[in-house]
């Protein structure tokens, strides 16, 4: 294990770099000894940002196999989500307020009540149960201009793994019958059908993200609130938007959350 001075020194260097907003790069000589390690550099990080406000909720990141095997891990990441960069739909975003913007798309939930830590393990059934609201949903990458070749996880986690924010589109609370392994989404970019999914694949069903992330909180003490927002996984690839670029993504049943980009 990392010491307890290794992990400030490099959540003292992210904050850093992202005050001067330098390029992403992995940690190097800096590189710290585990996961946990990782999560606790992110977690001093998060201290020192309390300029940014209160926590607003949660992502999950790395939920693929083929992106695992890239960042030499075997499991998803957690994050945190900045109440202030929670946006909602339709979002006219500037591509100068980000380090190097990134689109995912998700599925995001809202928590009915508060998530009891004692109450874990959590599974996808248990976890639906505080599940208020359901919304399709972006997430905003700040991946800071990094090369996508140099990639590992905990030199990700330590950098918050790249959480820029979220837009929201409309809330839909009536799902108890949505079928969240197999229901269709659709993007549409500049208003050309570009691809289609399901919202089954990040990890099979959006509350089995929720849960794995659930019972990770519990683990780390990380407080689920009521009215907190968790992203559960981008069904697509990451995509770049350039200044003028329009994307709409669509959950079938739920609606569709748009963002306008410009420079």
């Amino acid at each position: 294990m990392s010491t307890q001075a290794e992990v400030r020194a490099v959540a003292e260097r992210r904050f850093a770099e992202h005050r001067d907003r330098a390029v992403y790069s992995p940690l190097g000589a800096m590189m710290l000894d585990s996961i946990e390690d990782g999560y606790q550099a992110m977690e001093k990080l998060v201290e020192l940002w309390q300029g940014r406000g209160p926590i607003g909720g949660y992502k999950i990141a790395l939920t693929s196999k083929p992106i695992q095997e890239l960042c030499g891990v075997d499991q998803p990441c957690g994050g945190y989500v900045f109440r202030e960069t929670i946006h909602q739909s339709p979002a006219n975003l500037s591509l100068g307020d980000f380090n190097g913007l990134a689109l995912e798309f998700e599925l995001a939930v809202r928590f009915a009540s508060d998530i009891p830590a004692e109450a874990a393990p959590f599974d996808a059934e248990r976890i639906r149960e505080y599940v208020g609201a359901y919304y399709p949903a972006f997430e905003l990458i700040d991946d800071r201009r990094a090369d996508y070749a140099t990639l590992d996880a905990i030199s990700m986690l330590a950098d918050n793994i790249w959480c820029g924010g979220v837009v929201l589109g409309p809330e839909v609370t009536d799902c108890q019958d949505f079928d969240m392994a197999a229901t269709p989404v659709h993007l549409t970019w500049n208003g050309k059908k570009a691809e289609d999914s399901v919202t089954g694949a990040a990890m099979g069903s959006p509350m089995i993200s929720l849960a794995w992330l659930a019972n990770l909180a519990a683990e780390r003490g990380w407080p689920m609130r009521k009215d907190m927002i968790v992203i559960t996984g981008s069904t697509l690839a990451t995509k770049h938007p350039k200044p003028g670029d329009h994307a709409a993504y669509t959950i079938e049943g739920m609606g569709t959350v748009e963002v306008s980009i410009r420079a």
